[in-house]
């Protein structure tokens, strides 16, 4: 389970015991159906587009059940479709979840093949009497290289019930049931491959010959993985997710370490900057901005029916590591690994390098021809007044610019990529507290963003994309308050944000805009609301609003018909 920080802890047992006026309606549905006046988890987000054609289903397994500790780790076999034997033209993850009325923790939850992870997110926390039932899904086309193959697979939700430690073992029985499965697509005639050519999971070990899934990493350590690559390496990618645990579930709230005496409240340290830090062979490559993602276990009114932006599944990050190419195409070893920067407790993480090859030689040749990333150096900035009293602000600033550029000479000539990047981070933590701890109140407002301009030139001309990718959020917290049935209120606004726009020799060819934006607070009445729109040059659109309130649903948008999650 994860950890509270010790003022949301002095509140647990509360929150487990006390009895929300949660709907009860012996009708359950998927997600996918969305049904107004009730309280089954649901979210505005839509389905992965599929092709018009029939694809071929492989059942990965059926009706798992995780209770105990003991059925934490659950196997099973995946083969590839022998009657769609591929190319497929897209792969497509799905799982249904469900959990039985009563009291449980929420829990994280991932899937592998291999130790590439498919699936990463975390459960809602059960409602008290009815059945509550979740669908995710995700789009894992560029894994194909791997999904080519027979191989074992693991699910990884670590519960308990009656095997919890006291005093949790007397009143903790949430019990998860899961089915998954994948949907390989056919490619049709004329249709290309753009998938990786290689898929390689970093890989954390255990010390008992197997792998830690996902990988952990306190504070100081590194996810690090050996590879001896191909030698005609074209571009490689590197797909991150490096998701809180622990003391920093709520890293969003964290105090500089100077202020330990008055950090009653969410209790953590390093201030609240955290990213992701990716190495190759020691020196630094890229970087992965770090989602605040808000479980919903934080407070449990303030997430139903509608959970936190990405709370089910946890969006990966891309990190572009092609100006490295012919570096990893040098036939030597070089050591892929990611880090945390300033994590205060540990994190879960998983990466998978991405290559695609120049099928046309054996051997790439080049260099890495601009690189000055260096690390971080957040500014923080206290004006705190009081003793009894202290009242006054924290504020954390981090920006940063930098460029990594590098070509190889491939059999089709030349190419060259550059990478400007542009790192902000700025957050403002005010607060109202008594010294003795009796009243605390803090609001906290931060936004990470990053932009990134990929400038590619060859024979055939110059592709420029931009990529802009950025998650503000609000978390206003006040304790005590008798009339609230935990003794504090939250109320939280996220905004994921990310849009793409592309020029080919200054003609522009493709874009599109995505955000998912969650509103939520337990200030009676609860409420919360969650839209979510997407929109390309192509035509594609999507636009749903939900709205709850008292912990049932209460409005769905026409939008939301084009397909839900």
């Amino acid at each position: 389970m994860n950890a509270r920080p010790p003022q949301l802890q002095k509140f647990l047992l509360v929150t487990l015991l006390v009895a929300s006026s949660l709907s009860t309606a012996t009708v359950f549905a998927q997600s996918t159906n969305r049904q107004l006046g009730t309280s089954y988890t649901v979210t505005a987000n839509p389905l992965v587009s599929r092709p018009s054609t029939q694809p071929c289903v492989v059942q990965l397994f059926s009706n798992y059940t995780f209770a105990f500790f003991s059925d934490t780790q659950q196997t099973f076999s995946f083969t590839p479709p022998a009657s769609c034997p591929g190319p497929w033209a897209k792969v497509v993850f799905e799982a249904n979840f469900s959990e039985n009325g009563g009291i449980q923790f929420d829990r994280t939850a991932s899937l592998y093949l291999g130790d590439l992870n498919l699936y990463f997110g975390t459960t809602p926390e059960p409602l008290q009497t009815a059945t509550n039932t979740w669908h995710v899904e995700r789009d894992v086309t560029n894994y194909s290289a791997l999904l080519a193959t027979a191989q074992p697979g693991d699910m990884e939700l670590q519960n308990c019930t009656t095997d919890c430690p006291p005093p949790y073992n007397t009143y903790l029985n949430g019990v998860f049931t899961v089915s998954a499965d994948l949907e390989f697509y056919p490619a049709q005639p004329g249709q290309s491959e753009t998938t990786a050519d290689v898929v390689l999971p970093l890989v954390q070990t255990n010390g008992s010959g197997g792998t830690n899934l996902p990988a952990t990493l306190q504070p100081g350590q590194q996810l690090s993985t050996t590879f001896t690559l191909p030698t005609n390496i074209e571009r490689a990618y590197l797909i991150v997710i490096a998701q809180n645990q622990s003391d920093d579930e709520t890293y969003w709230g964290c105090f500089p370490n100077n202020l330990g005496k008055i950090n009653d409240v969410y209790g953590c340290a390093h201030t609240n900057y955290r990213e992701t830090e990716i190495t190759i062979d020691g020196r630094r490559a890229g970087l992965a901005p770090v989602s605040p993602w808000v479980f919903t276990g934080d407070l449990p009114d303030d997430w139903v029916p509608i959970p936190g932006a990405q709370t089910l599944d946890l969006a990966p990050y891309r990190v572009n590591l092609t100006p490295f190419a012919a570096l990893l195409s040098d036939g030597s070893p070089h050591t892929i690994a990611l880090s945390v920067f300033n994590n205060d407790s540990y994190w879960s993480t998983t990466a998978s390098l991405l290559l695609f090859l120049d099928k046309g030689t054996t051997q790439i040749t080049g260099s890495i021809t601009e690189n000055n990333l260096t690390g971080p150096s957040p500014v923080v900035t206290e004006k705190l007044n009081g003793t009894a009293v202290i009242t006054g602000t924290i504020g954390v600033q981090s920006n940063r610019s930098f460029t990594i550029a590098g070509y190889v000479n491939t059999s089709h000539g030349k190419v060259s990529t550059s990478i400007s990047e542009q790192q902000n981070f700025s957050s403002t933590e005010g607060i109202d507290f008594a010294a003795n701890g009796s009243v605390a109140d803090q609001n906290t407002s931060l936004n990470s963003s990053v932009t990134t301009d990929t400038t590619v030139t060859n024979s055939a001309g110059t592709r420029v994309t931009d990529e802009s990718w950025s998650f503000p959020m609000t978390v206003r917290f006040a304790a005590p308050v008798s009339s609230a049935p935990f003794g504090y209120t939250q109320a939280f606004t996220q905004r994921y944000s990310t849009s793409e726009q592309v020029w080919f020799n200054g003609t522009p060819t493709f874009s599109s805009s995505l955000t998912n934006a969650v509103n939520a607070t337990d200030v009676s009445p609860t409420s919360s609301s969650q839209r979510y729109t997407f929109s390309d040059s192509n035509g594609a659109s999507y636009n749903c609003d939900i709205v709850s309130k008292n912990a049932v649903l209460t409005a769905v948008s026409s939008g939301c018909s084009q397909g839900a999650q």
